[in-house]
């Protein structure tokens, strides 16, 4: 059985990440910090599409949970993890000129969308290598970053070497776990409508119609990042290892 655990995805595209994998006949882990209306709901939306879900509270940014979270969605789940989807992170605390950038919203970003990705995946990768697994099964391990990854911001920089760090535990752990069996893979989305981007998405459209730099032109849904998590989950790209998949509308191709 595919099972997976996806972490912040009670919400946003984690939630669509999950959605989407529940379609493909996942069984379903979800995560957020705590429980409340959002997790409720994707449970229930989950439960609609007719397979297995569990909840697993718990901030990933708390190493010590990492190897509890990965044994409760098990258990919960009755059946093996087959899937990681390392989603979770969270913005800079404040928009700032990198000048004028704090330690405090350096700690927490890195702590979040970097330390934790690496330790959680670290985690998952240990008990994947260790057990026995089902040949017919896929095993992947999906790092979400972002766009931001590779395109410079001044007044988040924080944010965008958090970004950074995140891709390279995708290129690192794949480079590892490639000769076990284990793909392992870095989604950078651009620009999708969540409650993360609500604040700022109203000055993105305006400079999107004014300079576009979506060439589709469009922000991005959740699901739709979900749908090529769910591609790469399912073992329909048997032949790649580390890629870079980036759902952006067109944001990173490189153009005169």
């Amino acid at each position: 059985m595919k099972a997976a655990l996806v972490t912040g995805s009670s919400r946003g595209i984690g939630r669509g990440i999950a959605l989407a994998l529940a379609e493909k006949g996942f069984s379903i882990a979800v995560n957020g910090r705590g429980e409340g209306p959002a997790m409720d709901e994707t449970c229930a939306a989950i439960e609609a599409r007719g397979v297995q879900v569990a909840r697993v509270p718990g901030d990933v940014s708390d190493l010590s949970l990492h190897e509890t979270m990965l044994a409760a969605a098990a258990e919960r789940l009755g059946t093996p993890l087959t899937t990681l989807v390392c989603n979770a992170g969270v913005g800079a605390l404040r928009r700032a000129d990198m000048l004028e950038a704090q330690e405090d919203s350096w700690d927490h970003v890195m702590n979040i969308n970097a330390k934790a990705v690496f330790f959680l995946t670290q985690a998952f990768a240990r008990d994947l290598v260790a057990r026995e697994r089902d040949p017919s099964l896929p095993y992947t391990i999906s790092i979400i970053s972002s766009v931001s990854a590779v395109a410079s911001s001044i007044n988040r920089a924080e944010y965008c070497v958090s970004k950074a760090a995140a891709a390279m535990v995708a290129k690192t752990f794949a480079h590892r776990l490639a000769p076990e069996g284990i793909q392992v893979f870095d989604f950078q989305p651009g620009v999708i409508e969540t409650d993360l981007t609500a604040p700022v998405l109203a000055t993105y459209e305006k400079m999107n119609r004014e300079t576009p730099f979506t060439l589709i032109p469009r922000f991005g849904q959740p699901g739709e990042i979900g749908k090529a998590v769910a591609a790469a989950a399912n073992g329909e790209l048997p032949y790649c290892v580390g890629q870079v998949i980036r759902p952006d509308g067109g944001i990173s191709l490189q153009r005169l």
